[in-house]
């Protein structure tokens, strides 16, 4: 007997599992003392969605350091990535200010456009790694 459980296969020891591959297409049966109960084809599929941080962690650990001590965040209350400055309870002059101290520490000029498009430790990060790159080249 087999049952199938989210994307886990569990089958009792007596019975056989059957591959075979056509142009692409796996083909798994599951036998059962020479009888097929079983069979169903699956399908490599290219990735459709990546999520990925372009940040360096060593970036978002000082963006973290910056903005704690900028918005006086308490040491029990964590500042991650994930953190968005209102959440911490920053008002527009103090993403003002912490802009103005990104800029001083990391040697940058955040534009603008840039900084009224930052919500989040890791929107500003990844802002800094881009321009601190840009700068480099």
């Amino acid at each position: 007997m087999a049952s199938l459980a989210g994307s886990s296969i569990s089958m009792q020891p007596r019975h056989a599992l059957v591959t075979s591959r056509v142009s692409g297409l796996k083909l798994v049966s599951f036998m059962n003392q020479g009888r097929s109960s079983l069979s169903f084809g699956l399908r490599s599929m290219p990735a459709r969605l990546r999520i990925s941080c372009a940040a360096k962690p060593e970036t978002v650990d000082k963006v973290c350091e910056i903005v704690r001590k900028q918005l006086a965040v308490p040491s029990d209350k964590p500042v991650t990535g994930d953190s968005k400055f209102a959440d911490l309870g920053a008002d527009s002059l103090d993403t003002v200010e912490i802009v103005m101290g990104l800029e001083e520490e990391f040697g940058i000029t955040v534009e603008e456009d840039n900084a009224e498009n930052i919500a989040t430790v890791l929107d500003a990060a990844e802002l800094i790694d881009k321009l601190c790159s840009e700068k480099s080249s």
